[in-house]
């Protein structure tokens, strides 16, 4: 039926998906509870299903756990405290910071360090715990996903897309996640651990789990903007809806 938009499809309910959208958090604290291994198959052959142009696929995933994971943390962890940070892969975040967003970055900073307790002041504090980054938050799992370095930027549009889809399956499976752009300062260190081919470029990590219920810096959530805010309709009426 043209124009129709059916409520369910195969036993999963729009409502279900709208609430699997709004539970998805950056989870920063995370239970040692292993991931079983069908569960990470699971998610990445639902994520496959995210369109990409042409139907291309750019998506490489790196499943990173036990004596590999230990063994890439602490080579990291040790790089990160002995020097300042490296440059990222790729530019990730504006070159020069400007409003809005960079107060969205502050409140974004500084609701994080709150939920933490940790105090504006209290630097080594802080440099702590963005070195958790690097311990994916004590996650089980770490992905690490590339693409191949000649592809364009539609390409990495798609990446996008494929990243959301993964992070609602897991959430729909009851799992945690937390994307990861810090580990693009240290793409050396990753590639040399994974032996990602030269033709690769890394895009981002994700560390996968099961969130710590007690943790306190998991009830932290970011503001959203609300749909007004981003909004722009054009039905010829000159009004918005």
């Amino acid at each position: 039926m043209t124009g129709v938009v059916p409520t369910r499809l195969q036993g999963i309910g729009t409502v279900d998906t709208l609430e699997a959208i709004r539970a998805r958090g950056s989870t920063r604290a995370f239970l040692p509870t292993p991931v079983p291994d069908e569960l990470i198959r699971q998610i990445v052959a639902a994520a496959n299903y995210a369109p990409s142009g042409s139907n291309i696929q750019p998506w490489h995933v790196h499943v990173v756990t036990g004596a590999a994971r230990d063994a890439l943390c602490a080579r990291v962890v040790a790089a990160a405290r002995g020097g300042p940070e490296p440059p990222m892969a790729y530019k990730y975040y504006p070159t020069e910071w400007r409003e809005p967003y960079l107060s969205r970055r502050r409140a974004c900073g500084w609701g994080l360090y709150g939920a933490l307790g940790i105090p504006k002041t209290d630097r080594d504090a802080m440099q702590a715990q963005q070195l958790r980054n690097f311990t994916l938050f004590d996650a089980p799992v770490g992905l690490f996903f590339t693409i191949d370095s000649d592809l364009n930027q539609g390409s990495w549009l798609d990446y996008g897309m494929y990243l959301q889809t993964l992070m609602l399956a897991a959430t729909a499976l009851g799992l945690a996640t937390c994307p990861q752009a810090s580990w693009l300062a240290y793409e050396r260190i990753v590639r040399e651990e994974l032996e990602l081919a030269d033709s690769r470029s890394l895009v981002c990590g994700i560390a996968l789990g099961y969130a710590d219920p007690d943790a306190r810096v998991n009830r932290f959530r970011p503001s959203r903007l609300p749909a007004r805010d981003v909004l722009a309709w054009h039905d010829g009426s000159g009004a918005l809806p």
